[in-house]
């Protein structure tokens, strides 16, 4: 994380955005010595949104959920068993 007056972003815009897009390095932005805006690469703010999402959504918090309580009680599958189950799911179609 980078912290840097509005003047510094200004003069340093396109590296900052390198630095951002690049290494997924957020840059704070400050107003008077206060933070004022955040710079972030675009690929982290749709994941940022993607989750925020997720965790709005109250039908896919219960599967998550449910899917952690699987797995600690060790009901899972191995990669074998799930190819072999899409083989025989594929062969069935018509």
């Amino acid at each position: 994380m980078t912290t840097v007056s509005l003047t510094d972003a200004k003069a340093r815009l396109s590296d900052l955005v390198a630095r951002v897009s690049g290494e997924h390095e957020r840059v704070y932005v400050t107003v008077r010595g206060r933070p004022s805006a955040a710079l972030l690469a675009t690929e982290d703010l749709e994941s940022l949104e993607e989750t925020i999402e997720i965790l709005a959504d109250a039908d896919a918090m219960r599967r998550l959920r449910s899917s952690d309580a699987e797995v600690a009680r060790g009901e899972t599958e191995t990669s074998e068993e799930l190819a072999a189950a899409m083989q025989r799911r594929l062969a069935s179609r018509p």
